[in-house]
């Protein structure tokens, strides 16, 4: 296997081709921001990032490589306030004001990249590959969510009548939905906090959350 085939595979080696193939991430971005996917051409990506049509392949397949990437990278950070803050077991804040400042971080960075956002829900709807790999990240979203909700039940801060499994899949496709509806196809006007703010309340209302027990 030659060296750009290796690296359009398994990423560039060096530092200078990392930072190469972030250019190309950056642009095809932008690219697919304000043309679409099916309009995107594999030249005005290299165009943008400042380089030959030819070096693209040196880092990716294809145009729909770097889409998935993309799309990869940004159900990961748009996940991240849902896993590390919303439900997490260490810490003692209040429940509402702990969900509710994840929830608007989560917002507002789906906000941000709403635009790309709504390309990739477009695409995940018959593109095969885009869509198993935003189900199986989904699929671990929910199981973390899962354990979280478990282990606030054994603390005794959530309801421990309700299904975990059932529950993290509703709440997670709850915010999930309301972002894309909002902001990534303009279906509802609101203001960030009061949507942060309705949708702690339904968290913690759902989960019937009370703040830990003390020692």
């Amino acid at each position: 296997m030659g060296v750009a085939a290796s690296e359009a595979q398994n990423g560039p080696r060096s530092r200078k081709g990392e930072q190469t193939r972030a250019r190309l991430l950056d642009a095809a971005k932008e690219i697919f921001e304000d043309n679409g996917f099916l309009e995107a051409r594999i030249s005005d990506i290299a165009e943008r990032a400042g380089l030959s049509h030819g070096a693209f392949y040196h880092y990716f397949d294809s145009k729909e490589q770097i889409f998935r990437e993309i799309a990869e990278m940004l159900d990961d950070e748009l996940a991240e306030p849902m896993d590390s803050v919303i439900l997490s077991q260490s810490s003692s804040a209040d429940p509402h004001e702990r969900l509710q400042m994840a929830l608007r971080q989560h917002l507002e960075h789906y906000r941000d990249e709403a635009r790309i956002m709504g390309v990739i829900e477009q695409v995940a709807r018959y593109d095969d590959h885009v869509a198993a790999v935003r189900s199986a990240r989904n699929r671990l979203h929910r199981e973390q969510m899962e354990r979280s909700i478990r282990g606030m039940q054994k603390r005794g801060i959530a309801d421990s009548t309700l299904d975990p499994k059932i529950t993290a899949a509703a709440l997670g496709t709850m915010v999930e939905r309301f972002a894309e509806m909002a902001l990534a196809q303009g279906q509802l006007s609101c203001k960030l906090d009061d949507a942060a703010d309705t949708l702690a309340t339904l968290f913690v209302n759902a989960l019937q959350m009370k703040g830990p027990k003390r020692k």
